[in-house]
């Protein structure tokens, strides 16, 4: 297999699906799989959709479309305010999306009329993380003018936390965000089947157990799935696999080095100063053939007794003090979700989809092709 390449458990990102779905269940909270990470990768969704997820949720167009064009036929929702020149494409490909502006409204709407079809949308509350969303008084008049406009229907409110400011979801704020759709219920006389109270990093307060949910009933959830981590700290979740996807780089350089360069220092090709700090001696250093163009170094866990020292463009450097992997042999990195994020955007990562831990390479799932891949 080539490398560098990002593989990917299958298998385990559907058992995270159906571990939080089954959790949330209970609480009357549906989950819709985030799979903006993955670049729209429809095998990758259907994973999430053999977990239980009830739709799908992506930021971006072109990865829905992907999704359209890889067999997946379910709800999607888009979870980025719709550019307004993309507004003929949102109506043809994605069923609901997350809206703040008038203007672009009124754009979907007629999108959606012109198409002979009607689009939903959820209006985004702002609750503290000042990322997107229309402050909550400014909410019920949104709705009531979107009640005008043609082939809109209004599913619901929803609101965004810890991605911006690092806001945490808690009792007080998504308490905001259930009392405001109750109110906009009693005040307009409609009911609102969506309540979407923010991304994994709501899943510490969903599943606390001392509380009431109210009206929240849909959470997207993308990094908990994907990862098994907890957006708030990075935490593992408990009963989550964490090794969904396995960052495969080849070591390129061997060496026996001295711990510190030598001559006179300025900054790194990044503009970042050089940490001096802790360059033990005794120490040999391993480049791989992966870089900041593929990857977030800094989101990278590497396995004991290798450890990160730094990157470059092209260059991952990792050290230890132990006998390094040979030229040609293989290093496996634990990727951050940013780092997977990078990774799954760059041309020069392949992606491998595994079944299962034996290595074989995954069957089409839900008639899911990769004839672009």
């Amino acid at each position: 297999m080539s490398t560098p390449r990002l593989e990917v458990r299958l298998d385990l990102i559907e058992h995270n699906a159906r571990t939080v779905v089954e959790r949330l269940r209970p609480l009357g909270i549906a989950v819709s799989g985030v799979t903006k990470a993955s670049l729209g990768d429809p095998l990758i969704a259907s994973a999430m959709l053999a977990g239980g997820v009830s739709s799908l949720s992506d930021s971006r167009i072109e990865n829905i479309e992907r999704l359209r064009e890889g067999g997946i036929t379910g709800e999607i929702m888009l979870i980025r305010s719709p550019m307004l020149s993309q507004t003929d494409r949102v109506v043809d490909a994605a069923d609901v999306s997350m809206n703040t502006e008038m203007r672009v409204l009124e754009g979907l709407s007629r999108s959606a009329w012109r198409r002979g079809r009607t689009h939903g949308v959820i209006v985004m509350v702002e609750l503290g993380d000042l990322r997107e969303g229309v402050m909550p008084d400014e909410a019920e008049a949104m709705i009531s003018r979107t009640q005008d406009l043609r082939s809109l229907v209004i599913r619901g409110i929803g609101a965004n936390l810890a991605c911006q400011s690092g806001v945490i979801p808690d009792a007080a704020n998504m308490t905001v965000l259930s009392d405001l759709a109750c109110s906009i219920e009693r005040s307009l006389g409609l009911h609102l089947d969506i309540v979407s109270g923010g991304n994994s990093a709501n899943l510490g307060w969903a599943m606390d157990g001392r509380r009431l949910v109210g009206r929240v009933n849909h959470l997207r959830l993308g990094e908990s799935i994907l990862l098994g981590r907890d957006p708030v700290d990075r935490s593992p979740i408990a009963g989550l696999d964490a090794g969904a996807f396995t960052v495969v780089g080849e070591v390129i350089e061997a060496k026996a080095k001295p711990p510190s360069p030598w001559g006179s220092v300025g900054q790194t090709a990044f503009g970042e100063p050089l940490d001096l700090q802790d360059r033990a001696e005794g120490r040999s250093r391993i480049i791989v053939a992966l870089g900041r163009q593929d990857l977030d170094v800094d989101g990278i866990t590497a396995p004991p007794p290798l450890e990160v020292l730094g990157a470059s463009s092209d260059h991952l450097i990792l050290g230890t003090t132990l006998r390094p992997p040979p030229v040609g042999s293989e290093v496996r990195v634990a990727p951050a979700y940013g780092t997977l994020l990078r990774a799954m955007t760059s041309p020069s990562v392949s992606v491998e989809h595994l079944e299962d831990a034996s290595g074989a390479p995954s069957p089409l799932r839900h008639r899911v092709h990769q004839s672009d891949w």
